[in-house]
């Protein structure tokens, strides 16, 4: 570090950018297009020295080693390299770096937009101009060589259907693999993620022999939660036991995929009708976890009636009663809905009216009407 490379982080588009933009494409009815560059990491610009042995079967007597003038497949900061290089390439072209989602490119020109979605070298293109999108395409071919893969239907294993009322997302084949990998593609199904009225704590049960196979099919499972919220908390409870996972947890782990060969084609709709209006629903379960007592936060937002943004996730710190935990919660969710206000913004929407938070915890819904000092508020003042 520091002499074959530098930085090596080349984060991804967020999941979340993805739902909005395809919930975006189906409102407004916006073809959607998909391509991959050929090579990709071939592309990139070198910034180090990086020498390589000579291949196999090439003879050089004096044994002298190659000089590398681009990336590599196989070197640490290929992806890196390759962003960037594309990323010149955009702009060349007049596009503008989203602020809010570093891997998003948006081209504005009178009531037209354009916007570019990258993942590595997966591109999505949609807009409101079907030339545009054409003359891009040319462009990156000429520049990079892609292959065009036509109107999006399967990306990064979510299965995008055309339907009368929007687009449906759902991971039909990522959950058929998954199933099978493990053996449950012909279990009796069950009807809840959770055994109803279980409660996983870090020391039930015997450690497992091979705890790996329960670390990767959580890791499978929590790839899932990208088109399916209903997993989201038995994902979450699950992943809680990962460092030493126990029986107890794999018997709940056995359940969740019980869950799932009765609902593998579950997916999420993004509907064409309704307003564009911003709604957000936001929970918590109060010290829920047994070991730590910490609360878990549950939220969920939907853009009209498409859901775009979810998450479940055990909060930072101990709640010493329910208000301030639902308190949390709605901070958390608060959040989330005023990143997605700006980069909607940006997207287009901009006429967002005060976005709805609903909570059910009537001592939380005081706080946040009358923020008044008193033991239960003084130390959560930043949320």
């Amino acid at each position: 570090e520091g002499i074959d490379f530098t930085e090596t982080f080349s984060p991804v588009i967020k999941m979340t950018t993805i739902r909005i933009l395809l919930a975006l494409a189906a409102h407004k009815h916006w073809q959607i297009f998909q391509l991959n560059v050929n090579n990709a990491f071939l592309h990139g610009d070198l910034y180090e020295e990086v020498y390589i042995k000579m291949s196999e079967g090439i003879p050089h007597p004096h044994n002298k080693v190659c000089k590398l003038q681009k990336s590599l497949y196989g070197l640490k900061q290929a992806s890196r390299q390759w962003f960037a290089k594309l990323t010149d390439f955009l702009k060349q072209q007049g596009y503008m770096q989203s602020k809010n989602d570093y891997y998003l490119f948006l081209k504005h020109f009178g009531s037209h937009m354009t916007v570019v979605a990258i993942y590595v070298d997966d591109i999505l293109v949609t807009g409101s101009n079907i030339d545009d999108i054409t003359t891009l395409k040319q462009h990156i071919h000429s520049t990079f060589g892609i292959k065009d893969l036509g109107h999006l239907h399967y990306f990064l294993g979510f299965e995008v259907t055309s339907l009368p009322g929007g687009l449906s997302l759902s991971q039909r084949k990522f959950t058929h693999d998954l199933l099978l990998q493990t053996g449950f593609l012909n279990s009796k199904h069950t009807t809840t993620p959770l055994p109803l009225h279980y409660k996983l704590t870090s020391e039930d049960g015997d450690l497992l022999q091979d705890p790996s196979y329960y670390r990767t099919i959580i890791g499978k499972l929590n790839f899932l939660t990208h088109t399916r919220p209903d997993l989201s908390y038995a994902v979450q409870t699950l992943s809680r036991f990962m460092q030493s996972p126990r029986t107890s947890h794999m018997i709940a782990l056995e359940h969740t995929l019980r869950y799932l060969k009765g609902s593998a084609g579950q997916g999420i709709l993004l509907s064409t009708n309704g307003p564009l209006l911003l709604k957000a629903f936001s929970d918590s379960d109060w010290a829920s976890c047994a070991n730590t007592r910490r609360s878990v936060t549950g939220y969920m937002v939907l853009l009209g009636t498409s859901p775009i943004s979810w998450k479940s996730k055990k909060q930072p710190t101990v709640s010493k009663s329910s208000a301030e935990a639902e308190y949390r919660a709605m901070s958390q969710a608060a959040a989330e809905v005023a990143w997605l206000v700006r980069l909607l913004s940006e997207l287009g929407v901009s006429d967002l009216q005060p976005v709805t938070l609903h909570c059910d915890n009537q001592s939380a819904l005081q706080i946040a009407k009358n923020p008044v000092f008193h033991e239960r508020t003084k130390h959560i003042e930043i949320d």
